[in-house]
Protein backbone atom coordinates (compact mmCIF):
# COMPACT_ATOMS: atom_id res chain seq x y z
CA UNK A 1 0.00 0.00 0.00
CA UNK A 2 2.86 2.46 0.84
CA UNK A 3 4.45 1.68 -2.40
CA UNK A 4 1.40 3.56 -4.16
CA UNK A 5 1.07 6.18 -2.48
CA UNK A 6 4.92 6.86 -3.35
CA UNK A 7 4.10 6.72 -6.42
CA UNK A 8 1.24 8.22 -6.87
CA UNK A 9 2.55 11.16 -5.12
CA UNK A 10 6.07 10.93 -7.33
CA UNK A 11 3.58 10.96 -10.46
CA UNK A 12 1.89 13.88 -9.03
CA UNK A 13 4.80 16.27 -8.44
CA UNK A 14 5.97 15.13 -11.80
CA UNK A 15 2.41 16.64 -13.23
CA UNK A 16 2.88 20.04 -11.02
CA UNK A 17 6.14 19.88 -12.51
CA UNK A 18 5.14 19.94 -15.87
CA UNK A 19 2.53 22.45 -15.46
CA UNK A 20 4.66 24.65 -14.34
CA UNK A 21 7.46 24.45 -17.31
CA UNK A 22 4.39 24.79 -19.16
CA UNK A 23 3.29 28.50 -17.60
CA UNK A 24 6.57 29.51 -17.41
CA UNK A 25 6.83 28.80 -21.45
CA UNK A 26 3.53 30.42 -22.06
CA UNK A 27 4.32 33.48 -20.20
CA UNK A 28 7.27 33.86 -22.27
CA UNK A 29 5.49 33.45 -25.48
CA UNK A 30 3.30 35.96 -24.92
CA UNK A 31 6.07 38.96 -23.83
CA UNK A 32 7.85 40.61 -26.89
CA UNK A 33 11.26 39.04 -26.92
CA UNK A 34 12.72 36.12 -25.23
CA UNK A 35 13.17 38.03 -21.69
CA UNK A 36 15.84 35.16 -20.63
CA UNK A 37 18.85 37.15 -22.63
CA UNK A 38 20.41 39.05 -20.60
CA UNK A 39 21.20 41.40 -23.28
CA UNK A 40 17.84 42.57 -23.86
CA UNK A 41 16.50 44.72 -21.72
CA UNK A 42 12.54 45.79 -22.13
CA UNK A 43 11.82 49.03 -20.01
CA UNK A 44 8.37 49.51 -21.55
CA UNK A 45 6.13 46.82 -21.72
CA UNK A 46 3.22 48.05 -24.20
CA UNK A 47 4.00 49.63 -27.99
CA UNK A 48 2.30 52.96 -27.19
CA UNK A 49 3.73 53.52 -24.20
CA UNK A 50 7.05 53.00 -26.05
CA UNK A 51 6.19 55.60 -28.63
CA UNK A 52 5.49 58.14 -25.93
CA UNK A 53 8.78 60.37 -25.58
CA UNK A 54 7.74 62.59 -22.21
CA UNK A 55 7.02 61.35 -18.83
CA UNK A 56 3.46 60.87 -17.36
CA UNK A 57 2.45 63.80 -14.55
CA UNK A 58 3.19 61.32 -11.98
CA UNK A 59 6.55 59.74 -12.97
CA UNK A 60 7.41 64.01 -12.93
CA UNK A 61 6.04 64.79 -9.55
CA UNK A 62 8.31 61.58 -8.19
CA UNK A 63 11.09 62.90 -9.79
CA UNK A 64 11.02 66.43 -9.69
CA UNK A 65 9.53 66.56 -6.06
CA UNK A 66 11.90 64.02 -4.59
CA UNK A 67 15.08 65.05 -6.98
CA UNK A 68 13.81 68.89 -4.65
CA UNK A 69 13.40 67.34 -1.72
CA UNK A 70 16.98 64.85 -1.82
CA UNK A 71 19.29 68.20 -2.82
CA UNK A 72 16.94 70.47 -0.27
CA UNK A 73 17.89 68.17 2.57
CA UNK A 74 21.61 67.84 1.69
CA UNK A 75 22.25 71.11 0.89
CA UNK A 76 20.46 72.80 3.54
CA UNK A 77 21.69 70.13 6.01
CA UNK A 78 25.51 71.44 5.08
CA UNK A 79 24.43 74.96 5.60
CA UNK A 80 22.98 74.47 8.56
CA UNK A 81 26.02 72.30 9.96
CA UNK A 82 28.90 74.76 8.82
CA UNK A 83 26.26 77.53 10.50
CA UNK A 84 26.26 75.44 14.03
CA UNK A 85 30.07 74.83 13.51
CA UNK A 86 30.16 78.57 13.71
CA UNK A 87 28.44 79.53 16.55
CA UNK A 88 30.42 77.07 18.47
CA UNK A 89 31.68 78.90 21.24
CA UNK A 90 35.30 78.59 22.79
CA UNK A 91 34.86 76.88 25.94
CA UNK A 92 32.03 74.32 24.49
CA UNK A 93 32.25 70.46 24.85
CA UNK A 94 33.12 68.46 21.96
CA UNK A 95 29.46 67.27 22.49
CA UNK A 96 28.09 70.26 22.73
CA UNK A 97 29.15 71.62 19.28
CA UNK A 98 28.54 68.17 17.59
CA UNK A 99 24.83 68.32 19.09
CA UNK A 100 25.13 72.27 18.11
CA UNK A 101 26.31 71.29 14.51
CA UNK A 102 23.86 68.59 14.20
CA UNK A 103 20.32 70.16 15.89
CA UNK A 104 21.60 73.45 13.25
CA UNK A 105 21.61 71.25 9.93
CA UNK A 106 18.44 69.23 10.85
CA UNK A 107 16.56 72.58 11.16
CA UNK A 108 18.36 74.30 7.65
CA UNK A 109 18.38 70.54 5.85
CA UNK A 110 13.91 70.00 6.66
CA UNK A 111 13.24 73.96 5.53
CA UNK A 112 15.37 73.67 2.22
CA UNK A 113 14.43 69.89 1.94
CA UNK A 114 10.53 71.27 1.70
CA UNK A 115 11.13 74.05 0.10
CA UNK A 116 12.55 72.63 -2.64
CA UNK A 117 10.30 69.51 -2.58
CA UNK A 118 7.32 72.46 -2.84
CA UNK A 119 9.25 74.25 -6.01
CA UNK A 120 9.39 70.50 -7.80
CA UNK A 121 5.56 69.72 -6.93
CA UNK A 122 4.48 73.12 -8.54
CA UNK A 123 7.20 72.68 -11.30
CA UNK A 124 5.72 68.91 -12.81
CA UNK A 125 2.38 70.17 -12.52
CA UNK A 126 3.03 73.51 -14.45
CA UNK A 127 5.50 71.28 -16.94
CA UNK A 128 2.74 69.05 -17.94
CA UNK A 129 -0.09 71.23 -17.87
CA UNK A 130 1.48 73.87 -20.04
CA UNK A 131 2.88 71.00 -22.32
CA UNK A 132 -0.88 69.45 -22.61
CA UNK A 133 -2.00 72.69 -23.23
CA UNK A 134 0.49 73.67 -26.27
CA UNK A 135 0.94 70.20 -27.70
CA UNK A 136 4.73 69.82 -27.38
CA UNK A 137 7.37 69.20 -24.90
CA UNK A 138 10.15 72.32 -25.30
CA UNK A 139 12.32 74.43 -23.97
CA UNK A 140 9.48 77.05 -24.34
CA UNK A 141 7.10 74.99 -21.99
CA UNK A 142 9.99 73.94 -20.18
CA UNK A 143 10.61 78.12 -19.38
CA UNK A 144 6.39 79.13 -18.88
CA UNK A 145 6.70 76.15 -16.12
CA UNK A 146 9.49 77.81 -14.44
CA UNK A 147 8.00 81.14 -14.70
CA UNK A 148 4.96 79.73 -13.74
CA UNK A 149 6.20 78.15 -10.47
CA UNK A 150 7.97 80.83 -9.78
CA UNK A 151 5.00 83.34 -9.38
CA UNK A 152 2.76 80.78 -7.96
CA UNK A 153 5.49 80.22 -5.12
CA UNK A 154 5.91 83.50 -4.04
CA UNK A 155 2.30 84.64 -4.72
CA UNK A 156 1.56 85.03 -1.64
CA UNK A 157 4.23 88.12 -1.47
CA UNK A 158 2.13 90.34 -3.88
CA UNK A 159 2.13 91.05 -7.04
CA UNK A 160 5.67 92.19 -7.19
CA UNK A 161 7.33 89.60 -5.59
CA UNK A 162 5.48 86.94 -8.19
CA UNK A 163 6.56 88.68 -11.07
CA UNK A 164 10.29 88.63 -9.56
CA UNK A 165 10.18 85.04 -8.63
CA UNK A 166 8.65 83.84 -11.96
CA UNK A 167 11.13 85.73 -13.98
CA UNK A 168 13.82 84.03 -11.51
CA UNK A 169 12.52 80.78 -12.13
CA UNK A 170 11.75 81.51 -15.49
CA UNK A 171 15.73 82.47 -16.02
CA UNK A 172 16.84 79.36 -13.94
CA UNK A 173 15.21 76.81 -15.88
CA UNK A 174 15.98 78.06 -19.01
CA UNK A 175 19.90 78.34 -17.89
CA UNK A 176 19.46 75.01 -16.63
CA UNK A 177 18.50 73.14 -20.00
CA UNK A 178 20.34 75.40 -22.04
CA UNK A 179 23.28 73.98 -19.98
CA UNK A 180 22.33 70.72 -20.51
CA UNK A 181 22.17 71.07 -24.12
CA UNK A 182 25.85 72.57 -24.04
CA UNK A 183 26.67 69.64 -21.44
CA UNK A 184 25.41 66.94 -24.13
CA UNK A 185 26.69 68.70 -27.29
CA UNK A 186 30.40 68.73 -25.98
CA UNK A 187 30.92 66.22 -22.99
CA UNK A 188 29.84 62.52 -24.11
CA UNK A 189 27.63 61.46 -20.88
Amino acid sequence: MENTYDQNDNSHNQYHQQQKQTYYDNITKILPGNLRSSSEKFDILFEEERLKNNRSLTEDITYYAGTGYLTGAILGGLKGTIEGLKSAELGDAKKIRINRALNAGGLRGRKFANVLGCLGLIYAGMENGVGAYRGSDDLVTSVIAGLGTGAIYRMASGLRGAAVAGAIGAVLVGAGLSGKQVLKRYVRI
